[in-house]
């Protein structure tokens, strides 16, 4: 009784419950309408909002009248076009003209279900949705032929999940409206094959300077495999990669059974033998500089497949003047010096020590004959390295003015010579850069040791590998054209490191700018005390010194370099915007018998800087005052200097054009003692308190319009 009692009651507070509920709530059937109104303005706010999507879609007609037309254009920071990726050679070629293998191969690849979808693959984009979803983004495509033409002709490369469902409509609607066969026709000659190459026609006229019908199977198998990552496996970049991407088309074609064993084994042994690379994809009017854009944009996750179809603008910090006037500064100083042969090369490398915009990049004197980048290549410096010895040296107390012995030194069993063994007994310190003594600087190192000097060359750039050697002070040691150049950046804007770049931004078809270049990075690494010195010093040697013949009749301080064996000459110089290096030497490593730093490259280097110094200033720099006590500027007589040191261009001002002669007080060496006295409880012998501070901009000169 109890129980049913304690029943009757737990029913009749659930019912009262439900009443309760159902008042409150409008009942079962008021919600449920309440729901389908809901559930049914959600569905119409869904198919107006992907009808409105669809009609962004771009129109499916004329499908016939198509081919690429969305082209990628790199642009100088001025503005001219300095390359464009499209067609050198666009040929449209009927389907029934395409070797039967050539298709085979391609759907063995690309697309082996094409003639059973109708657009897209639903097994693969099942597989690669999952694995998007879980990575978060796009990461696998699993596109179809179809779904393939579809970006080529009307969309982007960009991964993202908006594109790919554009491509999934667009792909379905281009099923609707053509055929298989015309769909195979527009893809074969729209597809980009690399090396500036669209369709397999230009492709087989590129890589094998025939017509696609004249192809063996092996080479229809090469061009088949293209499509996927033309740059990698493009057999002018890559042949081992060319080749293994040619064998595995091979294989699939074997096992879906389009080819014979006897075929598969036959194509798989054959060699490749290639056509000259075309001209015209060569040629450019900044090749090296683009290039080495290229390769920026890969590190920004761009391939060659997104730069040639993607139709991007990418707008360059590359000044068209001063690109123009290296390349015809090389042709020219080459030429009149003799140094026609295909091995007598030369390089320049041009940037802003402000902002770290490269204004100028050539890494040879004719693309078309040889594409190695010499502006990254690994050369002995020569005496252009010294300046890090006597950069060291400042950092430590030494001064400009300071005594230094120029006279035969031995260290063992090394004993290092002036050229022509010309010594001039006690001279400044400043002289002995001006002249570019090299048993000076050997002492120098001696005083500062080879770790300070190391030190040096590290914080400003220099990462090639240095030896623990008194060799490294004559410049034994190789680095890089790039490297060296922005070493002396900080010589140049008041001891910050810049980091040169190339990209300014990038923006898509429609003007959307997808890449806009971070600030610059600036760290401070020599003081601006040290700056101010270096540059006074290395102003002497154009305008009295070694490199004489760099002189372009505004401020500017600079650095030859020769080997001891004549196998490398360069000049590196900068003015308070612009910092140029010019290497010149053979590819065979061959000596250059009178070639010094002081003529050809200090050459280059005059007509280049006479050309970039219009636009960017002929200020004189923003530093201290530095007295270099007996020294003139003013030339004696109007000489070139032909060969470095040949001739001391040091000689004593008159006295009425200096102030009365102080001796110094110390010697390097005894600075050196005094500098680390005082640091002893303090720092590093390298450390400033100015680096303990945050790192401001540049002092600014004389930037111009457009550079902020």
């Amino acid at each position: 009784m109890v129980r049913i009692r304690r029943t009757e009651t737990y029913e009749s507070a659930k019912n009262l419950a439900r009443r309760n509920m159902s008042k409150k709530n409008g009942g079962f059937w008021p919600n449920m309408r309440n729901f389908c109104i809901f559930g049914g303005a959600c569905i119409l706010a869904a198919g107006v909002a992907f009808e409105v999507y669809l009609t962004s879609l771009p129109p499916i007609k004329n499908l016939d009248e198509f081919k690429p037309n969305i082209v990628t254009q790199f642009y100088s920071h001025d503005g001219e076009v300095i390359k464009t990726f499209t067609a050198y050679s666009f040929k449209k070629i009927d389907i029934q003209d395409v070797p039967e293998d050539f298709i085979h191969a391609l759907i063995a690849t690309e697309d082996k279900n094409f003639y059973k979808h109708h657009g897209y693959d639903i097994t693969g984009l099942a597989r690669s949705t999952v694995q998007n979803v879980l990575a978060g983004h796009v990461v696998q495509g699993a596109s179809t032929l179809t779904q393939q033409l579809a970006r080529i002709l009307f969309l982007s490369n960009e991964r993202t999940f908006d594109r790919k469902i554009k491509e999934l409509v667009v792909a379905a609607r281009i099923e609707k409206s053509v055929s298989k066969d015309k769909i195979l026709e527009m893809y074969v000659n729209n597809v980009y094959l690399g090396s500036g190459a669209y369709g397999i026609e230009a492709a087989a006229q590129t890589y094998f300077g025939k017509h696609i019908g004249q192809l063996k199977l092996s080479e229809l198998a090469l061009i088949a495999g293209l499509p996927q990552a033309p740059s990698v496996y493009s057999p002018f970049n890559n042949m081992d990669l060319a080749v293994q991407r040619r064998n595995q088309v091979l294989t699939r074609m074997y096992k879906m059974k389009y080819i014979t064993k006897e075929q598969y084994e036959s194509a798989k042994k054959a060699k490749v033998h290639l056509t000259a690379m075309p001209q015209f994809y060569t040629t450019n009017k900044a090749p090296y500089f683009c290039d080495y854009v290229l390769k920026e944009l890969e590190k920004l996750g761009f391939d060659e497949t997104d730069i040639s179809q993607g139709g991007y603008k990418v707008i360059t910090t590359l000044d068209f003047d001063t690109q123009d006037a290296v390349n015809n500064a090389i042709l020219k100083n080459l030429r009149n010096y003799g140094l026609t042969k295909a091995n007598q090369q030369a390089a320049v490398f041009s940037f802003s020590p402000i902002d770290g915009r490269i204004l100028a990049y050539a890494g040879g004197k004719d693309y078309t004959k040889s594409q190695f980048d010499r502006v990254q290549a690994i050369r002995p410096s020569g005496s252009a390295f010294k300046p890090f010895v006597y950069a060291a040296a400042m950092e430590k107390g030494i001064l400009p003015n300071d005594l230094i012995q120029d006279s035969p030194i031995k260290i063992g069993d090394w004993a290092p010579k002036n050229y022509a063994h010309k010594y001039r007994g006690q001279i400044p310190v400043y002289k002995a850069l001006m002249v570019s003594s090299n048993v000076c600087a050997v002492r120098l190192i001696q005083d500062v040791g080879i770790r300070a000097v190391v030190q040096i060359a590290r914080t400003l750039g220099i990462s090639t590998p240095l030896e623990y050697d008194y060799t490294i002070a004559l410049g034994s040691n190789g680095v890089k054209l790039f490297e060296l150049t922005r070493a002396y950046g900080a010589f140049a804007n008041g001891g910050y490191l810049v980091q040169p770049f190339a990209i300014e931004r990038i923006e898509t078809s429609r003007g959307k700018v997808v890449y806009r270049a971070p600030k610059t990075r600036i760290s401070r690494q020599l003081s601006l005390k040290t700056a101010a010195e270096m540059t006074a010093m290395l102003k002497t040697v154009i305008q009295r010194g070694t490199g004489a013949a760099a002189n372009i009749g505004v401020p500017a301080a600079g650095k030859t370099g020769t080997t001891d064996d004549y196998k490398d000459a360069s000049f590196v110089g900068y003015t308070p915007n612009i910092v140029t290096g010019v290497w010149v030497g053979n590819d065979d490593n061959s000596d250059m018998r009178s070639i010094q730093g002081g003529t050809v490259p200090a050459l280059i280097w005059r007509d280049v800087m006479k050309v970039a110094t219009k636009q960017y200033g002929n200020v004189d720099f923003n530093y201290p005052e530095i007295d270099l006590q007996g020294f003139s500027s003013k030339k004696a007589e109007s000489r070139t200097l032909k060969e470095e040191n040949k001739e001391d261009y040091a000689t004593e001002a008159p006295a009425t054009e200096t102030t009365e002669a102080i001796k110094p007080a110390t010697t390097p060496a005894e600075a050196v003692q005094n500098y680390n006295k005082k640091q002893q409880a303090t720092t590093t012998p390298t450390q400033h308190s100015e680096q303990h501070q945050s790192a401001p901009i540049p002092i600014p000169m004389a930037v111009p319009e457009g550079m902020n």
